[in-house]
């Protein structure tokens, strides 16, 4: 019987009758009696069950945070999997533990194994101890005590930690990788080549494609549900890709948030600010691009980037493969163009032509680890200060994502000045009917989106301007 291995705090489980629709949190907890970790929300977003994961075969454990509680424990195979009672060794407490304690930087407890393991992973990770980093950090952990000032001061002393104090084991047995998987009436994939995917689309067309799992795993943590048939894409090496050449950015399907971001750094700076501002780093590194796109949300946060900047996506059968771009792959709320023999094998995203500008922005009541009220990305093109090209793509102004045809329109061939844009909000309502939900009301999503357009002119031609507001 295929059974599920991982290594977990350095000793090697194998696990042949576990529910895999199991969250890694309710397998800590009710199987393992690993007790640090704990439920606070059940969604990502307190922090509390933060664990640490690595591929247990990479001889160098570049160990990631990630929520437990949305993680099923499938996804654990082949994983070298830390908690909170992991790090000590022989009864000494971990360097980040002891940094907690020396600053007072922990009250009632409940939330402090999450921080000590996003801890961990940023001291892991050799960063430095600069505050935009360590609040980037650690803006996936919610604490009701502390104030957070003690924890940050915490977390500067143990930045670029040596990986030798890093608490990593050396097991004499590896894990076993397993590529089916059956409990019950459960039957999980965990394909390793594109090949083996499609093939397993076309045999299981009701089985559900999960990437990182970030919104998936709600049916998991919250709805408490077992899934029958899944094929899992994070083991996939030929979606595992990234590229830069040939003019674009390829994405592999299965490519992470965070494993994208070095390469949005260097091609697309906006979107991976963007981007940084999607959950928190414990969702970056599960969620993917594919998986955003997938679910055609309204306001999902990538999806007006990859249409303002002509992306297109790479879909695959086991018979055909065909391109669509962005744009015409979302074809109405919640809805795409996908096949049901097709799944998302990359995403390709072309370079900047010289001379275009490109700007991506969010508003949401948090500025970390909240959904979108307006989402909005810009990609302009001037000659000689008049608009050549204009691409306007919103989010959650319509029940998909879409572009501001008409205000489009109305500014081709106009100057790039401010008195172009004086009618911008009427001409807003033609495009967009917005509604009012707990987020905003529908009147402040086209007065929002109109202001950001206003911005977007105010920082292509009057940068510091827009410097003398940021420092005010």
């Amino acid at each position: 019987m295929a059974s599920l291995q991982f290594l977990l705090n350095g000793e090697l489980r194998i696990e042949s009758a576990v529910s895999p629709s199991m969250t890694v949190l309710d397998y800590l907890r009710g199987i393992a009696r690993f007790t640090g970790t704990k439920e606070g929300c059940a969604e990502g977003d307190c922090g509390a069950c933060t664990v640490a994961i690595a591929d247990a075969h990479d001889e160098a454990a570049h160990y990631r945070a990630v929520n437990s509680c949305l993680m099923s424990v499938a996804q654990l195979d082949g994983c070298s999997l830390l908690t909170v009672e992991g790090l000590s060794r022989d009864g000494a407490l971990h360097p980040v533990q002891r940094a907690l304690i020396d600053a007072d930087a922990t009250q009632c407890g409940f939330c402090t194994p999450g921080f000590v393991m996003t801890m961990f992973a940023f001291a892991h990770g050799g960063e430095p101890a600069d505050d935009t980093t360590i609040h980037e950090a650690l803006a996936g952990n919610l604490c009701r005590c502390t104030g957070y000032r003690p924890i940050v001061e915490a977390c500067r002393q143990v930045a670029g930690l040596p990986n030798d104090a890093a608490g990593e084991r050396h097991p004499a047995a590896q894990p076993h990788p397993c590529e089916d998987y059956r409990a019950g009436d459960q039957h999980w994939f965990l394909p390793r080549s594109l090949p083996a995917l499609t093939t397993l689309r076309v045999q299981h067309p009701h089985a559900i494609i999960l990437g990182g799992g970030t919104d998936l795993g709600l049916l998991l943590s919250k709805e408490r549900k077992t899934l029958p048939g899944v094929i899992l894409t994070s083991r996939v090496s030929e979606m595992k890709k990234i590229s830069a050449g040939d003019g674009a950015l390829s994405l592999g399907g299965a490519v992470t948030y965070s494993e994208a971001l070095p390469h949005l750094d260097r091609h697309f700076p906006a979107f991976a600010a963007l981007v940084r501002r999607i959950g928190s780093r414990q969702i970056r590194n599960l969620g993917t691009f594919a998986g955003n796109l997938a679910t055609a949300s309204p306001i999902g946060d990538t999806t007006p980037c990859l249409i303002a900047l002509g992306a297109s996506v790479a879909l695959h059968s086991d018979t055909k493969s065909r391109t669509l771009p962005v744009e015409d792959f979302i074809t109405g709320y919640r809805k795409t163009a996908l096949q049901p023999d097709e799944i998302i094998a990359a995403i390709r995203i072309p370079f900047l032509p010289e001379g275009d500008q490109f700007a991506a922005y969010k508003l949401s009541k948090r500025f970390d680890q909240d959904i979108s009220t307006v989402v909005a990305a810009f990609r302009l093109r001037t000659k000689d200060g008049i608009v050549h090209a204009l691409r306007l793509v919103y989010g959650g102004m319509a029940a998909t994502t879409a572009r501001a045809h008409a205000v489009e329109a109305a500014l081709t061939g106009q100057p790039w000045a401010a008195s172009s844009l004086a009618g911008i909000g009427a001409l807003m309502t033609r495009d967009f009917k917005p509604m009012t939900d707990q987020r905003g009301s529908g009147a402040y999503r086209l007065d929002a989106a109109a202001n950001l357009l206003r911005r977007f002119q105010i920082e292509t031609t009057q940068p510091a301007a827009l410097t003398r507001v940021d420092a005010l």
